[in-house]
């Protein structure tokens, strides 16, 4: 058998992802805020490119020019549209009135009399005070502006110290172990490490310390929930030997073994019952009702509204549409002026092929996600009208086979991205759910997310003498027509953390005593 070289040809066919389509599937899951960071890294780095704010739009597009395209607004489903940015005209007389108005001579005090150069208006130098520039354009000011912030937990803490120690060295010492504070109030550094930083004997930091744990509120500056709790306990004067043994034994408490308890506390039960509705009463997080920081809020990216015939409108938010501008006009008025070959041509042809690229992308993004939201309301339009219950199970080739799209659009469309409907505001991920078997026969199946808000009701309206089991969970979802095993019920009730029958009932029993004491 000979071995010899020879060419062949062969035709084939594949799908070879390039850059901008790799680019334009990353968009699609791209939440608002990451869309926001992306196009504003584009527009730095395109000078074709202009990110226009929903609060100027109508504006900066008020005079647009035919030659200027920009990415569509998507929301009515409208390709992209053509928009311009022009300078304002100006008359040869305003333009006399503006080079007057500019010279300083011509600047004159008026009959109310105004400030000297050399002594500004004192708001103009309070560089912090807000809305100082509205004032002088003949805005009003915004009392919101001067809300007072709210403390945080190092003001407060910082405020107490310099009332408690005049002494420069516990000062010093108090300020060190303030900055060991955790959100929740807790100590996180150790006393040996906080003896070698500062180099103090550990019993002057100790007593330091117990001073800081008298601060206000009770259990700040604690090492340990059992610590934190002792001292708001000791605060209110209740932290007696058994309520001590009860505080150094939580992980007993957490397993719910009263019968333990009882025994080591030498307290009966009645009695356990009231110490544990004592410790349920106090914060075991003191540091938390103070301000950490400022909170994001969900903006959604999709509103479902009643529709007048019954049905419902389904528009996208304007404010998660970032708004580019492609300016043609720059882009012809520069290449028009450069000779031919020149090394600028080239980039800027590459910059108007990426605008292009990403007014296009867009707008096909938003058209996309318009598609999935209308699809994902008309299979659950019995939720938008009765609620949780009536969450239909839907997957993500069902929506996909809907739309004429793949299972991946659908996936990455439905990635962080929020719909305010009349229900309140859910992740578009919320509505697919797994389906469940109906335990009549040809009955239609549930959804797992319908199953588990049935269950968390069912416990929460079950009394403190009719606690239910795992297999009257499964009874009665039987008899509403779900088919369920009983692990699944207690999968579901595990992950919703809800406690099995026997803790339950313990806990009723405590509450119910805590509520009559």
């Amino acid at each position: 058998m000979a071995l010899s070289a020879g060419l062949q040809l062969r035709q084939s066919q594949s799908l070879v992802m390039t850059p901008q389509l790799m680019q334009s599937i990353r968009l699609l899951q791209f939440s608002h805020v990451e869309l926001t960071r992306f196009i504003e890294e584009e527009v730095e780095r395109n000078p074709l490119l202009e990110l226009v704010s929903s609060d100027a739009d109508h504006q900066e597009t008020g005079s647009a020019a035919p030659e200027e395209t920009s990415a569509a607004q998507a929301a009515s489903g409208d390709a992209a549209e053509d928009a311009a940015w022009t300078g304002s005209a100006e008359t040869p007389s305003e333009r006399m009135t503006a080079e007057i108005d500019a010279r300083y001579e011509n600047v004159f005090p008026d009959d109310h009399g105004t400030a000297r150069v050399d002594q500004p208006e004192f708001i103009d130098n309070w560089k912090s005070m807000p809305g100082s520039d509205g004032a002088r354009s003949g805005e009003g000011y915004d009392l919101d502006d001067f809300a007072a912030r709210a403390p945080t937990l190092r003001d407060h803490v910082a405020e107490q110290i310099s009332f408690a120690f005049p002494d420069p060295a516990e000062r010093l010492i108090a300020t060190d172990l303030a900055d060991q504070l955790d959100a929740a109030g807790y100590m996180v550094g150790g006393m040996a490490e906080t003896i070698a930083r500062l180099g103090a004997k550990e019993a002057d930091i100790a007593g330091v310390l117990s001073r800081l744990q008298e601060f206000e509120p009770a259990g700040l500056f604690a090492r340990s929930l059992g610590e934190c709790l002792a001292l708001q306990l000791a605060r209110k004067d209740r932290l007696d030997p058994a309520m001590a043994v009860l505080v150094d034994n939580l992980e007993l408490l957490a397993r719910r073994d009263f019968t333990t308890l009882t025994r080591i506390c030498g307290v009966d039960e009645e009695d356990l019952l009231d110490m544990m509705a004592e410790i349920r009463a106090l914060d075991p997080k003191p540091g938390t009702r103070f301000e950490t920081g400022s909170s994001e809020l969900v903006v959604p990216d999709v509103f479902v509204r009643p529709a007048s015939d019954g049905g419902w409108n389904i528009e996208l938010n304007p404010d998660t549409l970032p708004r580019v501008l492609v300016n043609q006009t720059y882009f012809a008025s520069v290449t028009g002026k450069m000779p031919k070959n020149a090394p600028g041509q080239d980039f800027l042809g590459e910059c108007l092929q990426t605008a292009n690229w990403l007014a296009r992308s867009l707008d096909q993004r938003a058209r996309t996600i318009i598609k999935v939201a209308t699809e994902i309301v008309r299979q659950q339009d019995a939720f938008l009208l009765h609620g949780v219950d009536h969450l239909r199970p839907l997957n993500l080739k069902a929506v996909a086979d809907a739309i004429g799209m793949h299972e991946s659009t659908v996936s990455r469309v439905t990635a962080n991205k929020y719909m305010i409907t009349p229900r309140g505001v859910f992740e578009l991920k919320y509505f697919f759910t797994v389906s469940i078997a109906s335990a009549n026969p040809g009955g239609d199946a549930h959804s797992a997310e319908s199953v588990r808000h049935r269950i968390r009701v069912m416990v929460a309206e079950e009394a403190a003498e009719a606690v239910l089991s795992d297999d009257d969970l499964v009874d009665l979802l039987k008899k509403s027509g779900v088919e369920i095993a009983r692990r699944t019920v207690a999968k579901y009730r595990e992950a919703m953390a809800i406690p099995s029958s026997v803790q339950r009932r313990r806990e009723k029993r405590a509450r119910a005593r805590a509520a009559a004491v």
